[in-house]
């Protein structure tokens, strides 16, 4: 390790003296223990130096491990030989393994002997200090550059200023992610002028660490500037005495420190001990155990290592003070200096161009180097990216810029290569654009007007002549190129012009050129390292002495070639030419607005363009459109507003120009109405606004001002006037004057002839409910004397509010303007009312009256035009009517409505069913029409009296009949009624009632049930039936009695047997008999209800029913005898049998129990007819012996088991056993199995005695031992997320032998691994079918992406049966919502009442990316007071819908904006929805604020105080105004808002009409006012009353009132106001209590009622509105498929629409299913993470010929597979072992935005190319994921253009070249290529038949996606169709519910509490007035009569 001349001289020294010492640490444990040894080593070789391991370490002969230097080279025999003395080695598990604690190696650092041999040459050269400390921290990044010159990603540099002393002490520390350094590089580091070039050897040297020169590169940006080994050793040590060097090198696990000190030298110097030797601290990422507490600040340095593959980080502390305040107070200085210096690192070759940045080149900067300084704990740090940075030299100079000048200048044969750009800054107007440096202050000389620069011009002119002269400096000699050395700014050296572009060597060919245009040029050099500079990279050492020398040769770069033009001083002279004359410029045209054709311009070619702007900057100021001004120098001077600015030429924006032209309008416009389009130059500079508007307002006064209006008949109408209808109006004279007051009849004339004519317009205008109604429009012309002149108008008898206009217009055209300014006018409002009471009418009443029914007659009151009007005197009315009495209670007036009330009628009249009219004649007298008549029917009246038929009161009926009675209902005159509930109920005891309806006849029919009773010995029974109205309860009941005498119906039954006297079949008796057996000779006989015998006839005969045969034979039944009986077959079969007379009513039933016959045969009994074969068959085999029945005869015995046989093919007797049933006299065979034969029935027989008996059983498969897949899907098989898998699973059981088992108790299970998967089908788990079969159909699966397996597994009694498995690829669904994403502001407080702020929510896809299709309306904010139990919003949340995205917000989320907040504080819920369908609604997760009061403005009650009644009374509670009220300080809403005030609630009382010498009452005490104290906002009053004998007015309104005062300043506080009544009395105090507590009621209910029927209007608002929206929604939809000519049928119907759905889509579906060229090679990977997929499947191309040669062209990179990250395809590449070729999208870099084809350049073609060229990417179709797929084939394709053929590609390549332009690969459609070398021609450039490649695939045609659209528009059409209906269906469903009875209802409730309320109102007024009067008959006496009680009271 050691490589210094001191190492190697102590190295040789020790050798000689034979000593040779390593120092070993054992770190094989993973403790932070360590044990270090030192070993002398001389003489060993590497076996003796693991010997001596081994033994001091102890380590045990089977362990392993490793010996590694600091670096982790693992020794071997070679480098054990070479190592040195004083090596540090590591004891080590394996080479990679991390310190388990820190380790120190010794090293020296002896200066280079470079110091000696260079140190002269460089120090000559060396540039004098500067004061910036910029340029010693480049030495640092200059380092830092070089050390990520290889890092693949971003290069990152961060320089943190460290000045927080809470941190520890100052430090600059600068950290980067480069390569790192070893131990030994950090050795060399501490070498001074140890150079990079020496190269190591030996076998610990690394191939890293040699040098390599760079390849050349643009601009020579190649990072290699870290050169001579000192500028970083200067840079630490002139910022402080300490330098702490971290590095981790790339590879390696150890982080290695080394430490300098200026301190440190000095003591070994003072101790004589080495200067140049220190160690080295070797640990683990992280471990900062070592760090003092005065650098705890390296806490969070060493903190970040972990994780990081390599770092270095430079610490420098012990700072000097004047450099800790220059990088403080000039922070903004050193890092412009910085970004200066590294500008094209920072911004890349085209450095920082903030006006174009996509002509940014490939190679994009990848360099951030950030700026960090802390100062104090509470001060914000200041962060700063370099490239942040807009104002340094390089930016300015690019910026300012318009156009460059390329060259090169080659030095001579090894002397290098110099690029060069020169750049032209103009002068724009006023100002020259060259920039200046930001330090230098202001040059007042700094010409800013044009005089200015004219001068400077002539002094430029002067010094042109004295260019000669000596001790002259001239602008010619100033320096204007900056050099740049190895891409890094060289700040010392600039270089002067060259002979070429000085103005010196070109006054010949450049005379016309300006000469301060060679002053407006800057510069910039790049050259690399073979020109020399000083070490401190601060000054050239050749550079200009080489480019100035003869040798050296200029060329012009054109598009970044060298250009075959030679004269380099003739090209620039004509480029500096070109940019004076197009870009400096004097007028700024801005505001541009269109391109134009003037047709006022003579000459037609000048005609056209012309743009148009809206401002000019000229002459230090700004014209803008609309601004007024003056001309000059034009006949007339013009005075108006500048309309347009007017530059011939085509321009889209802001533009310079020497001139142009101005459109003015002449002003007034009243007076001159014409525009005129002058120059620019004539517009009068000097003239100010204030001439201007003078000017114009002196030609102003001559127009009309204003209308004169007379009534000259001494009436005038004021306005707002009230007029009774029928009043006259005008006559009107009107004058037109102008503001001098003169009277005008024409406009003033401006030249020769009269003015314009003008007139009056009078308008009469009426104004009602819904529009406006003209009633008069006259047109009155000037008359001589007397002016305009309108008439009187008579006869305005209709209500309302009228408007009289009165216009100044233009004769003949009408027009109320003149000039564009309106003329005067005036305007009169007035009112016309109703007249006085003349007659009246009727309203409508209830055309059928009721006799006795009390109703109202209502009367309109009219005036004489027939306008509604109220009654100004009492009349009593008079009423009349032929045949009826009338009569009435009372009548009363309200408003226009004069009421008869309870006005009633009497009389006979007709049936229910006919109604009587009568004529009915109302008077009143003393009206101009008092009488008038209406027709009106009577009907009954309402039920009086019930009437029951027959009406004797005693009825005789036979028992078992029924009775029948008539009723009617009658009101009070005997008529028959008919009304609602008019129910007659008749009930019988021990009957059911019977009812009869009579409410629509008046009368009905009752019919009791059949009277049945038991009667004994034919004796009569007696019943009562009684008759109500329950519904009437007013009607008396009606009774009637019933006698109930005995029937002659058959009441007994008896059965019997002629063939046995003694066998009488009695009723529920079981019987015994043979089975099979017949019964016979059964007869019958039947009895009445006294017993005695009934007389068969055939009627009775016919009425016998038995139950066990249909086959009756009627003769034999009317000779009394029943059918015969069969006997059941079976023992154990017991029948019921009955025998009955007419339905039962009298029966005899019985039971037969059958018994066994004798044996017939033997009955074998199987427990099952399958067995397994090789198992034996469960259960036990039954042998019995049966009768002919199959009955058992029980006549087996024991015995027989001996003499039973069994056979059968293939039967195993072996196992066979008989054994002896005794409980079932049965013989049991058990042990029957099958050991061989084929599956299918075997024929079992049994034998005994002379019984034989043959039994068939089938023999199946074993037992179930495994599962088979039969059937699957395709494999590799990949699934989308949440998608389903078409094609069903079929699982087959099988036994051990294959064969396929139905053994459904097995159960399949479909599992999944791992089991992170969610699977959805039918049945997770199911048992096999009948054919041993189970099929899974997997309607979904979804889970995170990845891959899984589907596993088929069984059970049988719980043992496992294996199964199959499939593997599945799961991958994201990019149209699947999974999530709502919501950000919104989380530190805003939510004030009640306010806006919320905006919520964005967005749709997250289950790959991660947002989903943008979702409707706007499908997405929903919802709102809810409290926390809700579960997941999704409360029935009582409020539902919001999102606002449309403003220009500043993102448009891939949904926004909420400007909602309100909750009116009410406290905890809320928000949570917002998305619905996907009509079933699925995603929800995002539940957002709970706390929604806080507003600013309080208010005191008020915590709940709602009733308005109190007190009275002066003794009783404490009559006095009582409050009682326990809490009142609190409240936002505008309610909510508490006054936590935190405190202070005083004053309370008063005040008079409610503002009378201030009222009487007031007073508090207990005599108190006026009381105070109580407010503490947090809120007061409480236990009991506030008023005094005994309190003073105040009897019955009167007082108010309560509570102010608050509160401590706080500027808060001001409404007071709570609580009306009371006061009384004099307790009695009239609690009637009005009452009333009052009424009337709260009352408004309360009011209130509600208001507010549901308001809700109701509402919402039929809202859904009408819904209804309009969807129906235009349906009609655009319509009309955009009319457009597609789709034809809608008609009517419409969703039917319709989705067969011509279903139509279409199968159109789609067939030209899908058509062939088409495809990619053939399967991808694999697809669908993985970070995979975008193969290339081949990536594009669609259409054109065949196209995608034959695109696919030729890059097949070798069709298979290619493209990773989004290099982890992707490193993955690919190790599964493939590398056969796979991949590419990874973040390490491809390609230029921004589309480029022109080549013949193309600033938007214009430079020649008419033939053969259609195009670049051959974009006919690529890129299916998913366009912006990766655009990289891609940027990548691979590159430029290639695509051309027709090769004769087409050739001329095209000649042409761009001979324009100096690089011409990219051309392919042809017939299948050539021409390189971009210019190669064509031979097999490898000829494209091989289409049947031999893998091509592009072919995209779906035109007419798929024409279907597509067609079928997404007609569902969204159904879908609209759909809506529409259902919003109509809910309007309809509204609108009948609000006209519902129930509403009606309501309403008829709200206005019958109004009405009370109103009586109410009226009664407490009219207490009050009463009360207000007994006070003034009683106020003579107030004070005696107060002294009487108080004196009773004292006593």
């Amino acid at each position: 390790m050691l490589t210094s001349a001191s190492q190697r001289r102590s190295a040789a020294a020790s050798l000689q003296q034979g000593e040779k010492k390593i120092r070993v640490y054992d770190l094989r444990l993973e403790t932070e223990a360590k044990t270090c040894k030192l070993f002398e080593i001389a003489g060993w070789d590497f076996n003796d130096f693991l010997q001596a391991l081994h033994k001091v370490f102890g380590i045990p002969s089977s362990e392993t491990f490793v010996v590694a230097t600091t670096d982790r080279i693992v020794l071997d025999f070679d480098r054990f030989k070479e190592l040195q003395d004083g090596t540090t080695l590591y004891l080590l598990q394996h080479e990679h393994q991390v310190l388990p604690t820190a380790t120190v190696e010794n090293i020296s650092f002896m200066p280079h002997y470079d110091t000696l041999i260079k140190s002269g040459t460089y120090e000559y050269y060396a540039s004098e200090n500067k004061e910036s400390l910029a340029y010693p921290l480049a030495e640092l990044i200059d380092n830092s550059l070089s050390a990520t010159a290889k890092n693949t990603g971003t290069r990152i540099i961060e320089i943190r200023m460290q000045f927080d002393e809470s941190l520890g002490k100052p430090a600059v520390i600068v950290v980067d992610n480069g390569r790192g350094m070893t131990t030994k590089q950090l050795n060399k580091w501490a070498v001074y002028r140890h150079s990079k070039f020496t190269k190591e050897t030996g076998s610990f040297a690394r191939r890293e660490e040699d040098y390599v020169r760079p390849d050349p590169v643009p601009r020579s940006l190649n990072s290699d500037i870290s050169y001579f080994g000192v500028g970083g050793k200067q840079a630490v040590f002139h910022f402080g005495n300490v330098v702490r060097m971290i590095s981790k090198p790339v590879g390696l696990p150890d982080v290695h420190e080394l430490v300098l000190s200026e301190e440190e030298f000095e003591k070994k110097e003072k101790n004589k001990e080495d200067i140049y030797s220190t160690t080295i601290l070797n640990r683990k990422p992280g471990d900062f155990s070592h760090v003092s507490e005065d650098e705890r600040f390296l806490r969070t340095i060493i903190d970040e290592e972990r994780g990081k593959e390599s770092f270095t980080a430079v610490v420098i502390t012990g700072l000097k003070e004047k450099h800790i305040s220059f990088l403080k107070q000039n922070f903004d200085a050193w890092t412009r200096h910085l970004a200066h210096i590294y500008h094209y690192y920072i911004h890349g070759i085209n450095g920082n161009d903030l006006k174009q940045d996509s002509k940014k080149t490939a190679q994009q900067p990848t360099i951030d180097i950030q700026i960090t300084l802390r100062e104090k704990p509470n001060k914000c740090p200041r962060v700063l990216n370099l490239r942040e940075v807009d104002d340094d030299m390089q930016t300015l100079y690019i910026n300012s810029a318009v156009d460059t000048f390329e060259f090169k200048a080659s030095t001579g044969p090894g002397g290098g290569t110099v690029e060069g750009v020169l750049r032209y800054h103009p002068f724009l107007y006023d100002r020259e654009t060259y920039p200046k440096y930001p330090e230098d202050p202001e040059d007042p000389k700094d010409p800013k007007d044009p005089k200015d620069t004219c001068a400077a011009n002539a002094a430029s002119s002067e010094n042109d002549n004295l260019e000669n002269e000596p001790g002259l400096v001239t602008q010619e000699e100033r320096k204007i190129f900056e050099c740049f050395w190895n891409g890094r700014l060289i700040p010392g050296t600039k270089v002067a012009e060259f002979d070429w572009c000085s103005r010196k060597h070109n006054s010949r060919t450049a005379a016309d050129i300006p000469p301060e245009c060679y002053r407006r040029l800057s510069g910039v050099l790049f050259t690399d390292d073979n020109f020399q500079v000083t070490t401190n990279k601060m000054t050239f050492m050749d550079l200009e002495l080489k480019l100035k020398n003869n040798q050296t040769i200029f060329s012009l770069i054109l598009n970044g070639q060298k250009s075959s033009r030679g004269n380099i001083q003739k090209e620039f002279t004509q480029w500096l030419r070109n940019c004076n004359e197009k870009f400096d410029k004097q007028i700024k045209f801005v505001g541009f607005k269109e391109i134009k054709t003037r047709t006022d311009v003579p000459t037609k070619k000048m005609q056209h363009p012309w743009a148009v702007f809206s401002a000019i900057e000229w002459g230090g100021r700004t014209y803008k459109t609309g601004q007024l001004v003056k001309t000059h120098n034009t006949n007339p001077i013009l005075y108006g507003k500048v309309v347009q600015f007017l530059l011939y030429g085509n321009f889209d924006g802001d533009v310079y120009a020497t001139g142009g032209q101005v459109e003015v309008s002449r002003e007034p416009k009243a007076l001159w109405d014409m525009n005129k389009i002058v120059p620019i130059s004539k517009i009068d500079k000097t003239a100010t606004e204030e001439a201007i508007k003078k000017n114009i307002d002196n030609d102003s006064e001559k127009l009309p001002d204003k209308l004169n209006v007379e009534w000259p008949n001494g009436n005038p109408l004021q306005n707002n006037a009230i007029l009774s209808a029928g009043t006259t109006l005008g006559p009107l004279k009107i004058e037109i004057l102008n503001k001098r007051g003169e009277k005008l009849s024409r406009m003033s004339s401006v030249g020769q002839g009269k003015g314009t004519k003008l007139c009056v317009k009078l308008t009469l205008l009426h104004h009602g409910l819904k529009s406006d109604k003209e009633l008069a429009a006259y047109v009155a012309p000037h008359l001589a004397n007397n002016g305009f002149w309108f008439k009187k108008m008579e006869n305005l008898t209709e209500l309302g509010k009228y408007t009289l206009n009165l216009n100044t217009v233009v004769h003949e055209t009408n027009a109320v303007s003149f000039g564009g300014r309106a003329l005067p006018t005036f305007t009169l409002k007035f009112t016309i009312k109703e007249g006085d009471a003349a007659s009246f009418d009727i309203s409508a009443m209830s055309p059928t009256l009721r006799v006795g029914v009390p109703f109202d007659i209502p009367l309109q009151i009219k005036d004489g035009y027939g306008h509604s009007t109220t009654l100004t005197s009492k009349l009593t009315p008079e009423l009349k009517c032929c045949g009826l009495d009338l009569s009435y209670e009372t009548f009363s007036s309200s408003g226009t409505t004069f009421t008869i009330k309870n006005v009633k009628a009497r009389g006979k009249v007709l049936n229910y069913q006919q109604s009587k009219s009568y004529d009915l004649e109302v008077t009143l007298p003393g009206l101009k029409q008092h009488t008038k008549s209406i027709k009106i029917s009577l009907l009954p009246g309402i039920p009086h009296s019930l009437h029951v038929k027959p009406e004797e009161t005693s009825i005789d009926v036979e028992n078992g009949d029924q009775v029948t009675f008539h009723v009617e209902v009658h009101d009070e005159a005997g008529n028959i009624t008919a009304n609602p509930k008019q129910i007659v109920r008749c009930e019988v005891k021990g009957f059911p009632p019977v009812v009869t309806d009579c409410s629509s006849t008046g009368a009905g029919q009752l019919v009791t049930k059949p009277i049945n009773l038991k009667i004994m010995k034919g004796e009569q029974q007696e019943l009562k039936a009684q008759f109500v109205m329950p519904s009437y309860k007013n009607i008396p009941l009606v009774m009637k009695e019933l006698r109930v005498l005995p029937s002659t119906r058959v009441s007994v039954m008896e059965l019997y047997s002629q063939d046995n006297e003694n066998l009488v079949l009695r009723n529920s008796e079981k019987i015994e008999w043979i089975a099979g057996g017949l019964l016979e000779n059964l007869f019958y006989k039947l009895y009445d209800e006294a017993g005695r015998e009934v007389l068969l006839t055939a009627k009775i005969a016919s009425m016998i029913k038995v139950n066990w045969t249909g086959d009756v034979f009627l003769e034999d039944l009317v000779q009394g005898k029943l059918p015969d009986l069969q006997v059941p077959k079976r023992v154990g079969e017991q029948r019921f049998y009955q025998v009955s007379y007419q339905d039962q009513s009298v029966s005899v039933s019985f039971t037969i129990v059958p018994r066994p016959d004798e044996p017939e045969r033997l009955k074998v009994a199987l427990p099952q007819t399958t067995v397994k074969l090789g198992e034996i068959l469960s259960g036990n085999i039954s042998l019995e012996l049966v009768d002919q029945f199959d009955n058992l005869t029980k006549t087996l015995t024991p015995t027989c088991v001996n003499h039973i046989k069994v056979e059968a093919e293939g039967l195993d007797k072996s196992a066979i056993t008989f054994k002896w049933q005794d409980s079932s006299c049965a013989a049991m065979v058990t042990g029957i199995r099958f050991q061989s034969g084929s599956l299918g029935p075997r024929e079992l027989s049994f034998s005994y005695s002379d019984f034989v008996e043959r039994v068939s059983i089938k023999v199946t498969a074993g037992l179930p031992a495994q599962l088979k897949l039969i059937s699957e899907p395709e494999q590799p098989l990949q699934v989308l997320n949440d998608h389903g898998i078409s094609k069903p699973f079929v699982v087959q059981l099988c036994d051990e032998w294959g064969n396929p088992s139905p053994d459904q108790r097995v159960v399949v299970d479909l599992k999944t691994s791992p089991p992170g998967l969610t699977v959805k089908t039918n049945v997770i788990s199911q048992p096999v079918n009948a054919e041993g079969k189970a099929s899974f159909i997997v309607n979904g699966l979804s889970g995170p992406k990845g891959y899984y397996q589907l596993q088929f597994k069984g059970s049988f009694n719980k043992k496992p049966i294996p199964g199959p498995s499939v593997s599945l690829t799961v991958l994201p669904d990019p149209k699947k919502p999974v999530s709502l994403s919501v950000e919104y502001d989380t530190s805003v407080k939510f004030f009640a009442g306010s806006k919320f702020p905006v919520f964005s929510v967005t749709v997250v896809s289950d790959e991660g990316s947002p989903i943008t299709t979702f409707n706007p309306a499908a997405v929903s904010m919802f709102i809810w007071d409290r926390v809700s139990s579960g997941k999704k919003p409360p029935e009582r949340a409020i539902e919001l819908k999102c606002n449309k995205p403003m220009k500043n917000e993102k448009n891939d989320c949904f926004h909420f904006r400007d909602k309100d907040i909750p009116k009410e504080a406290g905890r809320h819920t928000i949570q917002f929805s998305l619905r996907i369908d009509k079933k699925d609604v995603l929800y995002s997760n539940q957002i709970r604020i706390d929604v806080v009061a507003n600013q309080p403005v208010k005191l008020g009650p915590v709940s709602q105080t009733p308005t109190p009644v007190v009275s002066y009374s003794e009783d404490i509670a009559s006095r009582t105004l409050v009682e326990n009220m809490t009142l609190n300080i409240m936002d505008l809403h309610g909510n508490a808002a006054g936590q935190d005030l405190g202070g005083k609630v004053i309370i008063t009382i005040k008079s409610s009409d503002g009378e201030r010498n009222k009487s007031f009452p007073l508090f207990e005490r005599g108190a006026s006012s009381l105070a109580i104290n407010l503490v947090e906002g809120k007061a409480h009053i236990p009991r506030l009353a008023i005094r005994e004998n309190s003073p105040g007015d009897n019955s009167s309104t007082y108010i309560l009132v509570f102010k608050p005062e509160v401590s706080a300043h500027l808060i001001t506080l409404t007071a709570f106001e609580l009306p009371f009544l006061f009384y004099n009395d307790a009695q009239n105090q609690q009637k009005m209590s009452e009333l009052t507590r009424k009337k709260d009621e009352l408004s309360s209910a009011i209130e509600k009622y208001n507010e549901t029927l308001r809700t109701y209007k509402e919402l039929l608002g809202l859904l009408t509105a819904s209804c309009l929206t969807a129906s235009k929604k349906e009609t655009d939809l319509k009309n955009e498929l009319c457009r597609r000519k789709v034809t809608i049928p008609h009517p419409i119907s969703a039917q319709h629409i989705d067969t011509l759905i279903k139509k279409k889509s199968t159109e789609a579906e067939a030209i899908q299913k058509v062939s088409r060229r495809v990619f053939p090679i399967r991808d694999n990977f697809r669908g993985q993470a970070d995979v975008l997929g193969m290339v081949g499947h990536l594009a669609l191309v259409q054109d065949d010929a196209a995608a034959w040669v695109i696919s030729w062209n890059i097949r070798g990179d069709m298979d290619c597979v493209i990773t989004k990250t290099t982890e992707a395809a490193q993955r690919i590449y190790r599964d493939t072992q590398g056969r796979q070729q991949v590419m990874a999208l973040d390490s491809v870099l390609v230029p921004p935005g589309k480029r022109p084809l080549p013949h193309i350049r600033n938007g214009y073609p430079l020649f008419e190319p033939h053969g259609n060229p195009v670049y051959a990417r974009e006919l690529l179709l890129y299916p998913c994921d366009p912006e990766s797929c655009d990289i891609v084939f940027k990548n691979i394709l590159g430029d290639t253009i695509l051309i027709d053929d090769l004769d087409s590609a050739n001329n095209y390549r000649r042409a761009v070249v001979q324009n100096r332009i690089q011409c990219p690969t051309i392919l042809t459609r017939q299948g050539d290529r021409v390189s971009s070398r210019g190669k064509f021609g031979g097999a490898q450039n000829r494209a091989p038949l289409m049947t031999t490649l893998h091509m592009f695939g072919a995209p779906l045609p035109q007419q798929y996606h024409s279907l597509k659209e067609q079928i997404d528009l007609l569902s969204q059409y159904c879908s609209a169709v759909l809506k529409r209906e259902e919003i109509e269906r809910e309007r309809d469903d509204h609108v009948k519910k609000i006209t519902s009875p129930d509403v009606q209802q309501k309403q008829k409730d709200l206005d019958d509490k109004k009405r009370q309320l109103k009586e109410i109102e009226k009664e407490l007024a009219s207490a009050s007035a009463k009360g207000m009067k007994r006070g003034a008959v009683d106020g003579g006496q107030p004070s005696s009569s107060i002294s009487k009680r108080a004196r009773q009271s004292s006593t």
